[in-house]
């Protein structure tokens, strides 16, 4: 939300807020179609940048001073009372449990969640609210059992595949709403090998186009290794051939279908080669039944405004440690450790609510927003927050608010393989929340002594879509990009304890740095407004690129005048 405000007092603002961290000198110059701020910093703002900043790709920010720190006020406490044992506990709770919406499964994970909140005291005073909100599905909620696939060849009968479990490695097997299946037959390599009876196993994705042409001509399942073009190992080995990507079944599927590694496809491939009268057979075990939506909701009350809160969702479904079992367990050990910090009188409550919710992505916001009589002020999504660098790959970043990066995308900005979404110049509406997001990153690197960052234009994707339809500044906390994503790869050993510990604490922080945004604050927040407002123009202008330095212009006014009322 853009607020109005006087042009003379966002002179004076910013003016005050430069100036503080050394940043200006002198008075405020306005080149033509720039009245509101500074466009070029002197030359005391060209300072040496630390060397935590040298590691986040993307915009200096202002060093936090006293009376001025924003998210720096809560990072080295957040990290310090936040348990790694316990969040790493949890997580391997959650990452034994294949959690499809509704399900036994994911009920699970609400519920040790739950117990976890209320142990460190969430429901049981004034101040700490806890609560479950249960809505309709709208569908049945599917989970599954178990699963197999064998080979039978002049060779012998060959398991290939197996779940019994829903802890077990091969459980993505099954695409999310695959009907019950147990099939036998000779396999087919492509639409033109369909004989009546046998099996597809092909690299095409299985989309609802192929399974119907597939079935029309009389194939009794489809099987498929397709993966993403990015899940590739980084380290050079050939990890990702193993991986069976998770995904949904296609709508209406009417004959068996499922999921297998690009190692199991050759190996198929080569056994029909040796042999053309080499069957297969899949079984595919899953219940379905009429289940209420569960949504988790812990709440640190504001001691100002109780009645505006900032949200951080942190999703359960979806069967993998870094997505998101690692998010969810995180996010909790972090209201744990906010809770206990109050309790102690380490850290004030802050001025607005702050709300953790947990539940099905998307849905979990949408049922937030129509639950809560709270007005929500701004949003974080807290998704995939504890991938190990060096063994996926992954590196933390913020994805910022839809800003104008998503519409001009120069260096240092760059899209992450998930590409970029579909955004117009009516989407941006400037806030402070990237700001923030990016300090808190810098601010944890600060006080770990190093951690390499980053961040990119909005993609979407996540909970912060959610947010940000209803005209609800939001980000997303995430790592990418991590190979193992939406794959059986992405297990408890691609976790980094210390990773999960890092990225939950600067979400925490700027989560409360938003609910408690101090006059005192606003300095140092407009000051890094108005270094990125220099590193995006200088880029726009190497660019050649007029209309986004110009977008970038008035981004960065509307930003401070975002800031501005919180200044008085």
């Amino acid at each position: 939300m853009t607020y109005p405000i006087q042009k003379f007092e966002l002179t004076a603002l910013l003016g005050a807020s430069l100036g503080l961290f050394g940043l200006v000198g002198g008075s405020f110059g306005s080149p033509a179609g720039a009245s509101m701020a500074q466009r070029d910093l002197p030359q005391s703002a060209e300072a040496e940048p630390s060397a935590a900043e040298l590691e986040h790709n993307g915009p200096r920010v202002a060093p936090p001073d006293t009376g001025s720190e924003g998210p720096a006020r809560y990072v080295p406490k957040v990290h310090d009372a936040f348990d790694i044992a316990a969040a790493m506990e949890d997580t391997v709770f959650i990452d034994g449990f294949y959690r499809t919406p509704g399900s036994p499964l994911y009920d699970k994970v609400i519920d040790r969640l739950h117990s976890r909140l209320m142990a460190a005291g969430f429901g049981d005073s004034d101040r700490l609210t806890l609560k479950i909100v249960e809505t309709e599905l709208g569908r049945p909620a599917w989970w599954p059992i178990g699963g197999s696939l064998t080979l039978d060849s002049t060779a012998g009968s060959e398991l290939l595949l197996a779940f019994g479990s829903a802890g077990d490695s091969h459980r993505t097997m099954l695409p999310v709403g695959a009907p019950e299946a147990d099939v036998k037959g000779s396999i087919a390599l492509s639409l033109k090998d369909i004989t009546k009876g046998s099996i597809l196993a092909t690299r095409a994705p299985l989309s609802g186009q192929l399974v119907g042409k597939a079935a029309s001509r009389g194939a009794v399942c489809v099987l498929s290794s397709a993966l993403f073009p990015f899940t590739i190992d980084p380290t050079g080995e050939e990890r990702h051939l193993d991986a069976i990507r998770f995904e949904t079944a296609p709508r209406g599927a009417k004959i068996a279908v499922g999921k297998i590694s690009p190692r199991i496809l050759s190996h198929i491939q080569a056994a029909k080669k040796n042999d053309a009268d080499a069957t297969l057979r899949f079984i595919a075990k899953t219940k379905t039944a009429e289940r209420p939506l569960r949504t988790l909701v812990a709440e640190v009350l504001g001691s100002g405004t109780p009645g505006e809160a900032v949200a951080i969702a942190s999703h359960l479904q979806e069967p993998g440690a870094g997505d998101n079992a690692a998010g969810a367990a995180g996010l909790c050990a972090a209201a744990v450790a906010i809770a206990e910090l109050i309790d102690q009188g380490q850290i004030d409550p802050p001025e607005r609510t702050l709300a953790f919710v947990f539940g099905d992505e998307m849905a979990q916001s949408r049922i937030w927003l129509g639950a809560t009589e709270r007005r929500t002020f701004a949003a974080l999504s807290a998704d995939m927050l504890g991938q190990s660098p060096e063994r996926t790959g992954a590196v933390a970043l913020v994805e910022r608010t839809p800003d104008p990066g998503a519409l001009f995308t120069i260096l240092p900005d760059e899209h992450t393989p998930w590409g970029a979404g579909s955004v117009s110049e009516e989407d941006l509406i400037p806030n402070g929340v990237n700001v923030i997001c990016r300090e808190a990153l810098i601010d944890v690197a600060r006080h770990v002594g190093g951690w390499q960052t980053s961040e990119n234009p909005w993609e979407g994707g996540s909970d912060h879509d959610v947010f940000n339809g209803q005209n609800i500044p939001a980000a997303l906390m995430w790592h990418f990009t991590d190979f193992t994503y939406h794959t059986s790869l992405d297990r408890m050993e691609m976790i980094d304890g210390k990773e999960l510990r890092q990225t939950c604490t600067a979400i925490v922080s700027a989560g409360l740095a938003l609910a408690d945004l101090c006059a005192t604050d606003i300095p140092r927040h407009v000051a890094s407004n108005e270094l990125e407002r220099t590193l995006r123009i200088d880029a726009a202008k190497a660019d050649k690129n007029t209309a986004a330095a110009a977008a970038w212009d008035k981004w960065c006014d509307g930003v401070n005048e975002w800031f501005a009322p919180f200044a008085r």
